[in-house]
């Protein structure tokens, strides 16, 4: 609403500007032409709102004559219905001297001008939006479809090692791994944070059978957090795959990766922190940034920029930090 306001006042300042000196003066003229307008843009929002049901069973095309249709109806109205209280209201004072045939045709021909314009713009934002909410979608079914390779043949490796002499982890690590598969296969955008902690979780413990007393893991998860906050679908999993491959990986000791879950009123707070190799170390296995920024990108569209995702990388540790607004599932 502010921004139909505000871009109603900007068309009767040039209307005002375009209509050349008046006998009532700038500010009056301006007065008048700036409640016309407000009046037309309010009334058009307003029945283009109340008539949304009505609209999204048309095509495209359809739908943008039909607001085209409404705004002209209800600026012939207000036309109309200004002139009927001009009369009363001694017109011949306050008017700019038009009479109400050449009114009317300025009005209705402005109003046409203007909202086809509009519609115009409105379009091409919804082709814009649609193609970013496409290459989304496309960045999340990459993200969802990306499980490394070495992972796969690694986990394949300790299941068959483990079937002979821990067949009851073998089996337990099958399921871990199918929990996970199922995961990256599934079409749900937003998923519950004790659905997405607990996907984590199996993919540490299929890693922690690899990785043994090299890979630790410091989860804390505050008493305060909801575990039924929604979150975007594979948002931790592949921070942490990234922490594991380009922070434990390398190390001959191995180190901690630490997670840490706290909620702040509406807001839930994220952080994923790993140690670092050497750069000589680093260089060896460079990352090309792909699932972070492929998380940054769901981010945006999921919450419409209000969601953050910050990184630092000091000399011997990385740290993701993740702030997420509570959104509808």
């Amino acid at each position: 609403m502010f921004v139909v306001v505000l871009m109603g006042q900007l068309l009767a300042f040039l209307l005002t500007l375009s209509s050349g000196s008046s006998r009532h003066g700038f500010w009056v003229n301006l007065a008048l032409i700036s409640l016309f307008v407000q009046w037309v843009a309010l009334g058009t929002v307003l029945v283009l709102c109340a008539t949304r049901t009505l609209l999204e069973r048309l095509s495209a095309l359809q739908a943008a004559a039909a607001a085209w249709l409404t705004t002209l109806s209800i600026t012939l109205v207000l036309s109309l219905l200004s002139l009927w209280i001009g009369r009363h209201l001694d017109w011949n004072l306050l008017n700019s001297g038009l009479a109400a045939s050449e009114f009317l045709t300025r009005t209705l021909a402005i109003s046409a001008i203007v909202s086809a314009v509009a519609l115009r713009y409105l379009y091409v934002q919804k082709q814009w939006k649609t193609n970013v909410e496409a290459e989304a979608r496309s960045r999340v079914q990459a993200l969802q479809a990306r499980i490394r390779p070495h992972f796969l043949f690694n986990s394949m490796n300790t299941i068959a090692s483990l079937t002979r002499t821990r067949p009851e982890v073998a089996e337990a690590t099958v399921m871990d791994l199918a929990d996970l598969f199922r995961a990256t296969l599934s079409s749900k955008d937003m998923v519950s944070l004790q659905d997405e902690v607990k996907l984590s979780q199996n993919y540490l413990r299929i890693e922690a059978l690899r990785l043994g007393d090299r890979l630790q893991v410091d989860w804390h998860v505050a008493p305060s957090v909801a575990m039924d906050y929604p979150v975007p679908s594979l948002s931790l999993q592949p921070l942490l795959e990234n922490a594991i491959y380009h922070g434990i990986e390398p190390l001959t000791e191995g180190g901690c990766v630490r997670v840490d879950i706290r909620q702040q009123g509406e807001r839930l707070d994220i952080t994923i922190e790993n140690p670092m190799p050497s750069e000589q170390e680093r260089r060896r296995r460079p990352g090309n940034r792909f699932a972070q920024e492929s998380i940054r990108q769901r981010l945006d569209l999921a919450y419409q920029g209000k969601a953050r995702m910050e990184t630092l990388q000091a000399r011997d540790h990385y740290r993701v930090d993740l702030s997420l607004p509570r959104r509808l599932p």
